[in-house]
């Protein structure tokens, strides 16, 4: 799409989503009601781990 990685936002409910905000050079978001553990996601460096839909939408109105 032409956006640059520092513009770009990946959020994912896995490891491998966050690992590839990672690769990508991307921020990224977990969110905790999906398919793993949050417990996880530290090591990935996630700006935020939301634990609801209302979360996240409060975060990203917040942080976007």
């Amino acid at each position: 799409f032409g956006v640059a990685p520092e513009r770009t936002l990946m959020i994912g409910d896995t490891t491998h989503d966050l690992q590839m905000a990672v690769n990508a050079g991307c921020a990224s978001v977990g969110v905790s009601y999906g398919a793993h553990e949050p417990a996880a996601f530290a090591a990935l460096n996630p700006l935020h781990v939301a634990h609801s839909v209302r979360e996240l939408h409060d975060w990203l109105h917040s942080n976007a």
